[in-house]
């Protein structure tokens, strides 16, 4: 087996990582300008959380060069193999389309008892998964923001699973990673745009998982981060509504008491 880095497997493993702060700057820009679609005082990511984003921006990178380095594996350790992001599979709209979706699925589903699970152990949560919620008040780059044994689990291992399963080519599984980092950083963005087209096809958006940081919300909506299928099965759905703020913007109100 030969281990050498070509430019598809650069391209697949850089793709994401522009993608991100590419698509973060956007909506940081953005955040400046649409205070009447902030679900928070822009003034409150600085005041409420408790990370610096110095220390958010160091951590990203970090998790980001892990990602870089664990991809590229992934593409030597399968590269040629008849499944498993193999590169001389069909590209075929209808392939690649089930392959987003198998994809999609695995991830869902991979990630909601993982997060779940992190929030009800509480050494995890206090050694491990806390780091994220650091954030109260979440913003577009802080989106993968974790400490590096969670990105190790969350990001790394399951991506690399669902890119995998569904058998993924270096190229497909680029724009996966990166259509995953565009709707984590939409999550993570505060901002209720009208026109935001993942607010359009998915019920799982920045309000739904915005609720699941609050102080109050860390144990309703773990789905992440496409679907809220699970949350719904299991009974950690939180249902919400949207009140406009006189200040300008939105506020969150839970539709269910909250359990202690």
């Amino acid at each position: 087996m030969a281990f050498e880095i070509t430019n598809e497997m650069l391209v697949g493993s850089l793709m994401p990582v522009i993608v991100y702060w590419v698509y973060g700057g956007l909506h940081t820009i953005l955040g400046y300008s649409c205070n009447n679609y902030r679900l928070h005082p822009k003034e409150d990511e600085d005041e409420k959380n408790f990370a610096s984003k110095k220390t958010v921006i160091k951590g990203v990178l970090g998790q980001q060069f892990r990602q870089f380095i664990a991809t590229n594996l992934l593409y030597m350790i399968t590269r040629g193999n008849d499944t498993g992001a193999s590169s001389g599979q069909s590209t075929s709209f209808f392939v690649i389309a089930r392959q987003f979706i198998v994809a999609m699925f695995v991830f869902d589903t991979y990630q909601y008892f993982l997060h779940r699970y992190l929030h009800q152990n509480k050494f995890l949560y206090k050694h491990l998964h806390s780091k994220h919620h650091r954030l109260v008040v979440s913003y577009p780059f802080g989106a993968i923001y974790s400490h590096p044994i969670e990105g190790l689990l969350f990001d790394i291992i399951g991506g690399t699973m669902a890119i995998y399963i569904s058998g993924m080519s270096p190229l497909t599984s680029a724009f996966f990673s990166s259509f995953c980092n565009m709707k984590s950083v939409d999550d993570h963005c505060g901002l209720m745009l009208p026109w935001n087209p993942f607010h359009i096809f998915f019920t799982n958006n920045t309000a739904y998982h915005d609720l699941h940081h609050q102080l109050y919300g860390g144990k309703y909506n773990f789905s992440q981060p496409f679907f809220s299928i699970w949350d719904k099965i299991l009974g950690t759905y939180m249902p919400y509504s949207l009140e406009k703020r006189e200040e300008g913007g939105f506020k969150l109100r839970p539709l269910k008491e909250f359990k202690n």
